[in-house]
């Protein structure tokens, strides 16, 4: 592995560069498994700018690492499956198919969207 950072950093460099929404991507994914929103930005803010992306597409696309309700361990989500009476909050058949998919997806997504075109219009 170590033989081939440096080509593995230019292919990265070079995917990110031209497709900048990526970071969005790895962002939403990093925070959903680290369940935390500061590890994530801690984690790959620096990379972002290690790499060169720019300010807006860093700025624009931190609003994904808010991925951590993606798999429900978060104490906020299990709290309102256990005080749900009603049982319309609850965990699919599939763990990946809870009450809080979809709202919290078209938060996510709707966010970045708008992060980055407000960005991109002031920075750059």
């Amino acid at each position: 592995m170590n033989g081939h950072i440096a080509l593995i950093k230019a292919e990265v460099q070079t995917l990110l560069q031209q497709h900048t929404w990526l970071i969005a991507i790895m962002m939403f994914f990093v925070s959903a498994m680290v369940s935390s929103q500061a590890a994530t930005t801690l984690i790959l803010l620096p990379l972002g700018l290690a790499l060169g992306l720019p300010a807006y597409a860093l700025i624009g696309s931190w609003p994904a690492v808010n991925g951590y309700f993606f798999i429900p361990v978060a104490g906020q989500c299990l709290a309102a499956l256990a005080f749900d009476d009603t049982g319309t909050t609850r965990i699919g058949k599939y763990v990946l198919n809870h009450s809080f998919m979809r709202p919290g997806l078209v938060n996510v997504i709707v966010s970045v969207i708008v992060g980055l075109l407000i960005g991109k219009m002031v920075l750059a």
